[in-house]
């Protein structure tokens, strides 16, 4: 009975035994399964976020590229050839010796490449180019500088793609910086590689006018320029020629 009865328990607990393991097994099995399922879960989740990433990123980059062409195609079509005038002022800032200076006035444009600046604060001097020749007169100095206009305000700066708008295609790399229900703001980078210009502008949505310049150069210094009061209008050439006052310095700038 004692053998007949530890070959009863033998039994039982063998088969109690052989049950945990196929118990484990299954569970294993269940285990693994699950994870099997997880993972096929995570990479198509992953998957379908890449892919929402890359939609968006395209989508992002597709519509700043729509912005970018609306915005230039609205201003070249308020600037293209005509000549206007505004009020400005003007905000310079050297990096190094941290000096700020505050100076406003008028200035007239007219395609292609005429300019005249004319500072009243704080102290009055003009800055006047042909397109060919720039002057800057300076009345209380009893001077005025000249030189050649394409070698100072190559590439566009200067404010010189204001007189003539097909400068910002042809010498900048253009992309969208900010954009608001007033404005767009555009940054320009000169393409060529020997110079350091670095501009951005800001173009108001009402009238596709250009409302603030603001220049960069590598030693951190600004120039911010605030245009108001902007008229698009008919400018006598003659605006744009200086004639040297008897009596007057000149410097000549090469």
């Amino acid at each position: 009975m004692l053998k007949t009865n530890e070959k009863i328990f033998e039994h039982f607990f063998g088969s109690l035994n052989n049950l945990k393991v196929t118990r484990n097994l299954k569970v294993t099995r269940k285990g693994d399964q699950l994870k099997s399922l997880f993972h096929r879960i995570s990479l198509n989740l992953f998957a379908s976020i890449l892919c929402c990433c890359l939609f968006f990123s395209i989508a992002f980059a597709t519509g700043n590229d729509i912005v970018k062409e609306d915005i230039l195609t609205a201003i070249e079509k308020k600037y293209a050839g005509k000549s206007f005038e505004a009020n400005f002022t003007q905000i310079s800032r050297l990096a190094a010796l941290d000096i700020t200076e505050k100076a406003s006035g008028r200035a007239l444009f007219s395609h292609p490449g005429k300019m005249k600046w004319e500072y009243l604060e704080p102290e009055q001097h003009e800055i006047i180019t042909n397109g060919k020749l720039f002057w800057i007169f300076r009345p209380q100095e009893n001077q005025v500088m000249q030189g050649d206009a394409s070698f100072f305000f190559k590439s566009g700066a200067g404010g010189a793609f204001l007189s003539d708008i097909s400068l910002i295609r042809k010498n900048f790399t253009i992309s969208v910086k900010e954009v608001t229900a007033d404005y767009v703001e555009i940054n320009l980078n000169a393409k060529k590689e020997n110079s350091d210009i670095s501009i951005v502008i800001r173009i108001s949505q009402k009238k596709s006018e250009i409302v603030r310049v603001v220049t960069y150069n590598p030693y951190d210094d600004t120039t911010l320029f605030e245009f108001s009061n902007i008229q698009f209008k008919k400018i006598n050439p003659d605006v744009f020629e200086f004639k040297v006052p008897d009596g007057i310095n000149i410097i000549k700038m090469y």
